[in-house]
């Protein structure tokens, strides 16, 4: 079931009006089939759906084969979200880069662009020796928050929850949530779901770019199944 068209608020990037009127978004990773069996990284699909269960977009990875295979998780990536239109409305390009500690000047980026070619926001890791931390750009580059996530994202049988907090840190303003999917799929695919959740009233660019940060985490943490690591 898809969410109902909004009508158009002025000043929104189109198909962004999605996201002006709610407070959370559930993202599913379907799993792929033939990268279960043959255990190659195949390009990543996902649904993007309301807390009431309605499809809000559909995310689709769109890669080569050789890339997929040499760079693994780490892999640059170019993510197409359409609507129920099946319009593009927003277009997320990570650049290959750098997710080690050890390489403070190179580390990971995410471009947000709505639509396609006009970028709304930014998303950079900040070096740290151990917590996974980011800053969130707006279309200007100033930064408007900050993502903060725990020392450990390896968990079993509870949710990963990544802080969304103001700039000096002091006020969580939205979560994003790599929830636990049990130990089958936990164990046997890499068909990560996630929740996002953020003020009614945030920017609606914001609230796309917040997205944004939840696909990068999820290439950077949880993308290697538990059988590769062993």
């Amino acid at each position: 079931m898809s969410m109902p068209i909004p009508g158009q608020p002025s000043g929104y990037p189109l198909g962004l009006e999605y996201l002006a009127h709610i407070d959370q978004v559930l993202i599913h990773q379907k799993a792929d089939l033939a990268e279960m069996i043959i255990d190659w990284e195949m390009n990543n699909t996902y649904t993007v759906k309301n807390s009431m269960g309605q499809q809000v977009f559909v995310a689709a990875e769109e890669n080569d084969i050789f890339t997929m295979q040499a760079c693994g998780p780490a892999r640059p990536f170019t993510i197409h979200l359409y609507d129920n239109m099946r319009q593009e409305v927003l277009t997320l390009i990570r650049p290959l880069k750098c997710s080690s500690c050890c390489f403070p000047c190179c580390l990971q980026e995410l471009e947000v662009q709505s639509p396609p070619g006009n970028p709304i926001g930014f998303v950079e890791q900040n070096w740290h020796p151990f917590l996974p931390k980011f800053t969130i750009f707006n279309e200007a580059r100033s930064p408007q928050l900050t993502v903060k996530g725990p020392c450990c994202t390896c968990r079993c049988m509870s949710d990963v929850v990544f802080d969304v907090r103001s700039l000096d840190e002091s006020m969580v303003v939205g979560q994003i949530s790599k929830q636990w999917g049990g130990f089958m799929q936990e164990g046997f695919t890499d068909g990560d779901n996630f929740g996002i959740s953020f003020p009614m009233d945030l920017d609606v660019k914001m609230k796309a770019v917040m997205v944004g940060v939840c696909f990068l985490i999820d290439f950077m943490f949880f993308e290697t199944k538990p059988q590769r690591d062993s």
